[in-house]
């Protein structure tokens, strides 16, 4: 559930439970930004470490057990999934490589800066940004690298904890309250934080709304 459950009201909740029960499919992959699909409709993007659950997080959020894995094929970690959310489409899911992975080669977290924050600093259609924090580890500071990228190019966004079924509920308790006190200081960050678990469906509804609210 979210911080506030009063957040998302009952109606919303529904409006979103029927949209992601319908129509979801993978569009393509963009590898650098003359790859990128036409700007055409609203789009809202998952960014997260690499380990944070977030082809886990998608799957839940539509209702598959594989949509996010359909784009992920070796040579495609480092470009931005594209998926479609209706028929005919009305917005779309942007699924952002993972970042902090520790082996990557310089030369690849080099080339996945550039294509994100030109993705986030040009990209019109583009609502808002959901970044997930593991509710285990709370922000980290490379974290905390993407939400200033986030804040310097006024890109509004969310910050999600994921993982919340693996921690202690008092230990949960003090991740939130330092992730709120974290997005009270930026800018660009929405104040209230979902809390989320992909295995329980914990959060799922809340996170559903999240998204149809952000696209208006």
């Amino acid at each position: 559930m979210s911080d506030d459950g009063a957040a998302f009201d009952e109606e919303l909740i529904e409006a979103a439970r029927k949209r992601f029960a319908g129509p979801v499919e993978f569009l393509k992959s963009a590898p650098a930004l003359e790859y990128l699909p036409p700007a055409e409709m609203p789009e809202v993007a998952f960014a997260g470490r690499s380990n944070v659950g977030k082809s886990s997080l998608l799957n839940a959020l539509v209702g598959r057990k594989a949509l996010a894995r359909t784009s992920v094929t070796p040579g495609r970690t480092q470009e931005l999934n594209f998926f479609d959310v209706g028929d005919p489409a009305v917005f779309r899911l942007v699924d952002m490589p993972g970042y902090g992975f520790a082996k990557a080669p310089k030369d690849v977290v080099k080339k996945w800066r550039f294509l994100v924050n030109d993705y986030l600093r040009g990209r019109q259609a583009l609502k808002r940004a959901l970044v997930l924090i593991d509710s285990r580890h709370g922000i980290k500071e490379v974290d905390r690298e993407v939400l200033a990228m986030l804040d310097k190019a006024a890109v509004s966004y969310r910050l999600v904890l994921t993982k919340a079924d693996k921690v202690k509920a008092t230990d949960l308790a003090e991740v939130l309250a330092r992730t709120e006190e974290e997005a009270r200081k930026r800018p660009a960050a929405h104040p209230q934080i979902l809390t989320t678990a992909s295995e329980t469906g914990m959060g799922i509804a809340e996170l559903r709304a999240a998204v149809i609210e952000s696209i208006g």
